[in-house]
């Protein structure tokens, strides 16, 4: 007998009270996107925006401003303090260089500012990262292309597999990617590429009705978004590991996503008469309980690294813990009010 605590004929209104978490959403969209344009900005991490990382400890506590001030040097250009772990020794310190910077100078810099402005003070360095303007050039468009072929290939899944449309699916991946080479050459940026490719690929699945995955699609954007817009709103950097979690959370989106849509499926065959809001709420209902467990398990795993995995995994936690929330409810309130909307 499967292992379930709510009964599968429970009966919830999910759909019924869909507009106040279509509410809920677009507030925390508009939010992200002020605080993206216009307020903290995206925060693009040393892997993306190129630069220097240190990693310092002192052998005593020091405060963030005094820090920060004492290492404001033409040999330090930009440079940006923050806290590192609990305590006041532990510190990351992040500024600009040159592509061609050796390593052993920038080493020998950071130790001369720090010995003059904290003499008596001993400090040690127990990481340095340099990347140059180039590879992260390289290193954002390819995480922003891995994004969006990601998506791309599960609309071509969610197509065949509850559709059975492969060939539609597989005509539009090949005119999307034909698509996108010829816009890059163009010289758009990666960024607007992908916006550009998105906004087709909706469209596509919206002309050659392909319901599902414009449900699918529209859910993992819903996620991503909302995500990157409360990340900037705290101030996180975007690093890879912050791009490693997003991917992970469009596939764990994805996943929950799936589940709904294959006992809709099912039920759509056993009473294709019955109104689809009414199918849909029962199918979320008989996947209450493999979605709470699911996600439930998720999230207390992900709440222990952040309090627990120390500040190298803090961002990843913290990325999983958004997403997890906001992909478990946009299966039901998004992905599944599409299918509704399009009928």
């Amino acid at each position: 007998m499967a292992f379930a605590f709510i009964k599968h004929d429970t009966k919830i209104d999910f759909i019924g009270k869909r507009h106040i978490a279509y509410a809920i959403s677009i507030l925390l969209l508009l939010v992200g996107l002020g605080s993206a344009l216009w307020g903290n900005g995206l925060r693009m991490g040393i892997d993306f925006a190129g630069g220097v990382i240190v990693q310092v400890q002192f052998a005593q506590p020091v405060e963030d401003e005094v820090l920060k001030k004492s290492l404001d040097v033409p040999e330090l250009p930009g440079i940006s303090t923050q806290r590192f772990g609990e305590g006041t020794r532990d510190y990351l310190l992040r500024f600009s260089s040159a592509e061609n910077t050796d390593a052993a100078a920038l080493r020998t810099n950071v130790l001369t500012a720090l010995a003059k402005a904290f003499p008596g003070n001993d400090v040690e360095i127990q990481r340095l990262e340099m990347v140059g303007p180039k590879v992260g050039d390289d290193l954002t468009n390819k995480a922003l292309g891995a994004l969006y072929y990601a998506t791309l290939l599960i609309a071509v899944y969610i197509s065949g597999r509850f559709e059975q449309r492969w060939m539609a699916g597989v005509a539009m991946a090949a005119v999307l990617w034909g698509g996108m080479y010829l816009a890059g050459l163009t010289g758009l940026s990666m960024g607007w590429l992908v916006l550009v490719a998105l906004g087709i690929t909706l469209v596509v699945c919206f002309v050659l009705k392909l319901n599902f995955a414009l449900g699918a699609l529209v859910g993992l954007i819903h996620d991503v978004f909302i995500t990157v817009g409360l990340l900037s709103l705290m101030g996180v950097e975007i690093d890879l590991n912050v791009m490693a979690a997003l991917l992970t959370l469009v596939g764990y989106s994805l996943n929950d996503t799936i589940i709904v849509y294959d006992r809709l499926r099912e039920n759509l065959r056993a009473a294709p008469k019955q109104p689809l809001d009414a199918l849909i709420n029962r199918s979320v209902n008989q996947t209450l309980s493999r979605t709470i467990l699911t996600s439930g398990t998720t999230f207390v795993a992900t709440l222990a690294l952040y309090l627990l995995g120390g500040g190298v995994i803090h961002d990843f936690a913290l990325t999983m813990l958004i997403g997890v929330f906001v992909g478990t409810a946009s299966s039901i309130y998004v992905s599944s009010a599409v299918l509704l909307a399009l009928g």
